[in-house]
């Protein structure tokens, strides 16, 4: 099978109706997680120290009832779905941008959100049937510990901690440039609230895969996987700096937001 053939069938298969209502259903889901993260970091402002203020934290606070339970196996399937659609997009999708590199970086970025959204509903069908709410390590620690143990682990980590600071300034850089909006099919007029709330977004992530890129630093630095650490790290550590509860809340703010775009970006966003 030639790689033409292979991405005209992608290509086809993205613009199923199928597809296209599962993909945005499940884009909805995506921000309905973004929203539980938010009101879990401001539930770290307010010095509650309980569920992790990060995606496994969000699927725990969700599934932690009764009727939550069927809410966790609905997002996990549009987790999977919405994944699904983003390696879709990967295979061929924003054929409307017209920068080759645009389009290429796209394409990557995709493939890279549906690995992290298909993992997303990995856990939440762990924590649905009840084999995944341990608490334990979190992931990126015991990753951290692995690559330190190699022989140039503390370069590996060092590299791995640049590489996302490198993905938050670029979510930063597209939220204040406000980019997204070309892979939107928005009125000139009536998009601005969205494009606000994308803006805020896409900032309010950029900083904390700055902060999770230089929690992975410092862990290089010091050879210690402990200082190493996800979302929920990340918060926690803004929280304990100076001013800290108050720029906590304005990226809970910022993370709401994006739940909220994914929302209206769910059902504009071009296929």
């Amino acid at each position: 099978m030639t790689s033409g053939t292979a991405t005209g069938r992608a290509s086809r298969a993205r613009r199923s109706t199928a597809t296209q209502v599962a993909g945005r259903v499940g884009m909805a889901c995506w921000g309905l997680v973004h929203l539980v993260v938010a009101y879990l970091a401001v539930r770290v402002a307010s010095g509650d120290s309980g569920k992790e203020a990060d995606q496994k934290g969000a699927l725990q606070e969700v599934g932690s009832s009764t009727a939550g339970q069927a809410v966790l196996w609905v997002l996990a399937l549009g987790l999977v779905a919405f994944g699904v659609w983003q390696f879709l997009m990967a295979a061929g999708g924003y054929q409307w941008r017209t920068d080759k590199g645009a389009r290429i970086r796209n394409r990557l970025g995709s493939a890279a959100r549906g690995l992290m959204v298909l993992v997303l509903a990995y856990t939440a069908i762990r924590i649905a049937t009840g084999s995944g709410s341990a608490s334990g390590n979190q992931p990126q620690q015991e990753l951290s510990a692995r690559l330190l143990r190699l022989p140039a682990g503390q370069a590996l980590v060092a590299a791995a901690g640049a590489v996302v600071v490198v993905v938050g300034v670029a979510a930063a850089v597209k939220g204040i440039k406000r980019s997204f909006r070309q892979d939107l099919d928005l009125p000139l007029r009536g998009g601005t609230w969205v494009e606000w709330l994308g803006s805020a977004g896409y900032v309010a992530k950029g900083v904390v895969y700055v902060i999770i890129g230089g929690l992975l630093g410092y862990a290089a630095l010091r050879s210690d996987a402990g200082q190493a650490g996800g979302v929920d790290k990340a918060l926690r550590t803004l929280a304990a700096q100076p001013y800290g509860v108050v720029l906590l809340v304005i990226v809970a703010a910022g993370l709401a937001a994006f739940g909220v775009y994914s929302f209206a970006a769910a059902r504009a966003h071009k296929s």
